[in-house]
């Protein structure tokens, strides 16, 4: 069971995980967009941490709410908007929780993709986090479904969006500043599809959970 904490941990971690990851985002969109992913996703969730640094008691859907306040008023280009608008719409679902079962991630998961799907006006195949994203959520039911313990499940999810990473790099971008490219945004690993896993990577379980 995550409770506030845990989750006040993960966003932490991924913090860490895109200051870490800072350059390699950077050089992934400089290839196919504007080249500074990695500097304002950085940027944003060092904002986030000082959002959620007094926020100790806050139930975990206003938690997301403020994580997606700090993104859309701090992070540059589509990034803000999108990654603001996916953490307050899987917020909502969590308001008032303080422990959230698997049920509970799978719904925030899934509102957070329509709330992308929504602002972004993407779909899956278009070169863009969607094709971390959604395969991710797609294991994570088939997970459930048969009967996966939470680590299992978690496995299937990084590697469901791994593979999508890996996707990104057979398709043309059609969306975004790297659809201009056409045919030449072939080969390139979408930025997007990369920092959605690297966040998703953070919420996976720790080993006494």
């Amino acid at each position: 069971m995550i409770n506030q904490q845990k989750v006040l941990e993960r966003i932490e971690r991924i913090a860490a995980a895109l200051k870490e990851n800072r350059e390699l985002l950077t050089s992934l969109d400089a290839a196919i967009g504007d080249g500074d992913h990695g500097i304002n996703m950085d940027r944003g969730f060092d904002a986030v941490l000082l959002k959620i640094k007094d926020m100790p008691d806050a139930d975990i859907g206003a938690i997301f709410k403020a994580v997606g306040m700090a993104l859309v008023s701090t992070v540059g280009g589509a990034s803000g908007p999108l990654y603001g608008t996916a953490f307050m719409r899987a917020g909502a679902p969590l308001a008032g929780k303080t422990e959230l079962t698997q049920g509970d991630v799978l719904e925030a998961m899934e509102a957070a993709l329509e709330g992308i799907q929504t602002r972004g006006k993407a779909v899956q195949g278009e070169k863009t986090m969607l094709d971390a994203l959604i395969p991710a959520i797609n294991a994570f039911k088939k997970g459930q479904e048969a009967g996966l313990d939470n680590r299992a499940i978690w496995e299937s999810v990084l590697k469901a969006a791994n593979e999508g990473i890996e996707f990104t790099k057979t398709i043309i971008a059609t969306k975004g500043r790297a659809s201009y490219l056409g045919e030449r945004s072939l080969g390139h690993q979408d930025p997007g599809a990369t920092s959605m896993t690297l966040i998703l990577k953070t919420f996976a379980p720790d080993a006494e959970e």
